[in-house]
């Protein structure tokens, strides 16, 4: 007997931290409407993990990034997308996010984000965070 074969997309996120605090954008679309996450999206075919990342960024906060490292990869389970997590540097631009898309994007300290951990649209966001407080 065959065992089935899983497609699984890989996703790129970014970490951006300012002034102590993480930028989180709040999702519009239907099944995780309202939930904040960091920048981040599906990988498409021809690009790098990191370019994905890079430019998740640009299309969903509205600056340029560069990535500094890798922080970590998520996933729980074998069909689960895997999240590939960078820690980014702001190049410039403005905080400007896409309405078609996003409800919001807004700055929020570590101790925030922590007593809105039922707002994250999942728990490796906050553990992502975590991680990368622990390190720095």
């Amino acid at each position: 007997m065959e065992k089935p074969v899983v497609t699984v997309c890989v996703v790129a996120a970014v970490v951006l931290k300012k002034d102590g605090k993480y930028l989180l954008v709040q999702e519009k679309q239907p099944k995780a409407y309202g939930l904040w996450n960091l920048p981040a999206g599906k990988v498409d075919i021809g690009e790098t993990i990191e370019e994905a990342a890079v430019r998740e960024a640009r299309e969903e906060s509205g600056f340029v990034v560069k990535i500094l490292r890798k922080l970590d990869i998520y996933q729980a389970q074998a069909t689960e997308w895997p999240k590939h997590v960078f820690e980014g540097e702001i190049i410039r631009g403005e905080l400007k996010f896409p309405k078609a898309e996003m409800l919001d994007a807004r700055w929020f300290s570590f101790e925030e984000i922590k007593i809105m951990k039922d707002k994250l649209r999942a728990p490796w966001i906050l553990e992502a965070l975590t991680s990368f407080e622990n390190r720095s």
